[in-house]
């Protein structure tokens, strides 16, 4: 059975500077990203499109999104494998090109490095990021490659596993 889910988010554009959009030059792309019950987002876009970069803009968002849905799913991946995390760290990098007035992303990389418990077993903690990949919603929802690209590291002084090796 489908059981639907629904995000609220209010956003707001702040960057009328009092000529609307009269010219390309003449607004801020500034806006406040508002979810019910939790903090305003400070938003813009990417500097390249004239925006702020002391701000979050879309882009950005997005890889986020895509990485921390990915470790939310194979935190409780590995839960259910049995293996102990201890910490998790993602180095995540979106490729988007730009065609025209328009463009798309090609890709992102997830580079999880996950650290877990040295009774834990390092082949149930690579074989999770699968696991993980397809349960992720944001994952499921794009159309382009999401790549993972995952390093597992038992606790300290006992080793590095990457995925490769057999």
């Amino acid at each position: 059975m489908n059981h639907p889910h629904r995000y609220r988010v209010d956003v707001v554009w702040t960057g009328n500077r009092g000529s609307g959009t009269d010219g390309y030059r003449n607004y801020s792309r500034n806006h406040v990203i508002r979810i019910p019950g939790k903090p305003d987002l400070a938003g813009s876009s990417d500097p390249t499109f004239r925006g702020d970069a002391t701000k979050h803009n879309p882009e950005d968002m997005l890889v986020a999104a895509l990485s921390t849905c990915h470790m939310l799913s194979y935190l409780h991946m590995a839960t259910v494998a049995g293996v102990v995390v201890v910490a998790y760290d993602d180095s995540a990098e979106g490729t988007m090109l730009t065609e025209g007035n328009g463009g798309r992303f090609t890709e992102v990389v997830l580079r999880p490095v996950v650290t877990i418990r040295a009774d834990s077993d390092p082949d149930k903690a690579l074989a999770a990021h699968d696991d993980a990949h397809h349960a992720c919603f944001i994952a499921n929802s794009v159309n382009f490659p999401v790549r993972c690209e995952p390093r597992i590291v038992v606790e300290p002084g006992l080793g590095t596993r990457d995925p490769g090796l057999g």
